[in-house]
């Protein structure tokens, strides 16, 4: 395998590439910046980290102080 392209959403947020035993994430959108260059076990567990990260970025925010 030379590179596998990683969607979300229907989009390209990114591309695996093998280094070395494992393939290291190369994002290519801003949402997903924070998992550049990390490396994982297979594209599945790629998604999975892109899930969760966005799962996170996508939070409901409470607001300190606002009423009940």
């Amino acid at each position: 395998m030379n590179r596998q392209v990683i969607e979300y959403g229907g989009e390209a947020v990114g591309v695996v590439v093998p280094d070395q035993d494992r393939l290291k994430f190369l994002a290519v959108k801003y949402h997903v910046w924070d998992l550049d260059a990390q490396r994982f076990g297979s594209a599945d567990e790629a998604r999975a980290a892109i899930r969760h990260l966005l799962a996170g970025q996508n939070a409901p925010r409470h607001e300190v102080g606002a009423a009940a």
